[in-house]
């Protein structure tokens, strides 16, 4: 054993010592033997599970840097072009700024991330490396699942398409798209051309989908027939997908039972003024999905401090969640329960996992989510990344 927690609460519950041997729980007991082990006085504070963004934008962040007023034109095209023409003097993607950002995770307890990286004809596949290189400078305390995200389109900037196939070729985990509809205003043919490269590569797919009614759900259709074509089964992923919540009732119903049959999931950052998923059904269907921050600090939104609790909180009060059941279900999607995302078959405070770890002031999982305290403790990998809500590493 390299550490032993003494005396925390996972989930609320009875005091426990948790011993971790490198990156891995090894033990969860009620009296710990691992003399020559650091030990750390847990004092019956909360455990959690390390928090898991499950939608992410950490290359586009200007974090670290003055404030950047919020400018350019409403609407997802205006601010395509507003990032275009600004980040280069800002120096984005910046390797500081994106250390700072996984810092910044990191104290709020975020020990898992999947993140959408541009590529595009400005950027090739820098924002890929700038992200890898964030990663190794903090020792992979922070666990970053990439997908190679083409943010101004695929059909209509050529050359693109062969940029994901690079990246996909070099081992990112998923590639993006992005409207299909809207943004390319060729659906079959973005979809067609995202999927080849996931089945040639063995990628998966993450898509922003934010196309509401009927254009939204036409879309779902297509992603549901490629999916079950081209054999991505589980390596399907709809962002946002805010046309779900719109749609009449009849529709959702047959909707859903197609999405979770075809093994596709779900990601939302439960933005203010959006409207409600049909979660009751998504829930039976065993629909997954997960939660995120979207962007942090950047020309798209000046909003976002990196903590998970706030977003599930605002995901709990948009789906009207208020029993102890239901808010735990919140504090679970926003970790133990989203471990698919990251690649994790058991995240969790349990033997086997990776030694993700949150030690909260709170209660139970409930207050914590209401209160969203400071994190007293975060063990990331196995390795103490914040002691006192400051980052050590």
């Amino acid at each position: 054993m390299d550490l032993v927690l003494t005396q925390v609460r996972p989930w609320g519950g009875a005091p426990v010592d948790i011993e971790i041997s490198g990156d891995t729980i090894t033990g969860v007991v009620e009296s710990s033997t691992g003399s020559e082990a650091r030990t750390i006085d847990g004092r019956g504070l909360l455990a959690l599970p390390g928090f898991v963004n499950a939608h992410a934008h950490i290359d586009k962040s200007w974090w670290g840097k003055p404030w950047v007023s919020y400018g350019g034109e409403a609407g997802t095209q205006g601010r395509i072009a507003h990032e275009r023409a600004e980040r280069d003097s800002l120096g984005i993607p910046s390797l500081d700024s994106t250390v700072l950002v996984l810092r910044e995770f990191l104290r709020h307890g975020t020990t898992r991330v999947r993140t959408h990286v541009d590529v595009d004809l400005g950027t090739g596949l820098r924002g890929i490396e700038t992200v890898q290189r964030a990663v190794d400078v903090l020792g992979g305390a922070v666990d970053v699942e990439i997908v190679a995200f083409p943010q101004d389109g695929v059909l209509r900037r050529p050359g693109v398409r062969d940029l994901l196939d690079a990246a996909a070729a070099n081992g990112v985990a998923h590639i993006g798209g992005l409207d299909p509809a809207a943004i390319d205003r060729d659906p079959a043919g973005q979809l067609d051309e995202l999927f080849r490269i996931a089945a040639d590569r063995d990628c998966g797919i993450d898509i922003h989908l934010h196309d509401e009614g009927s254009l939204g759900w036409f879309e779902y259709e297509l992603i549901i027939d490629r999916t079950r074509e081209f054999s991505r089964e589980g390596r399907v992923n709809v962002s946002h997908g805010f046309a779900l919540g719109t749609l009449q009732a009849d529709r959702v119903e047959r909707t859903v039972t197609e999405l979770a049959s075809a093994g596709i999931t779900w990601t939302t950052v439960a933005p203010v003024g959006s409207a409600p998923l049909p979660l009751a059904q998504m829930r039976a269907e065993n629909l997954r999905f997960g939660l995120g921050t979207d962007g942090i600090r950047d020309l798209w939104s000046p909003y976002g401090d990196g903590d998970m609790l706030r977003i599930a909180q605002n995901f709990a009060r948009l789906h009207g969640l208020r029993s102890d059941a239901e808010l735990e279900y919140a504090v679970e999607v926003a970790s133990s329960r989203a471990g698919g995302f990251v690649g994790a078959v058991t995240h969790d405070i349990a033997v086997g996992a990776r030694a993700d770890i949150v030690l909260l002031d709170a209660e139970n999982p409930q207050d914590a989510l209401m209160r969203s305290p400071r994190r007293e403790l975060v063990v990331a990998g196995g390795v103490v990344a914040v002691e006192g809500g400051e980052v050590q590493i």
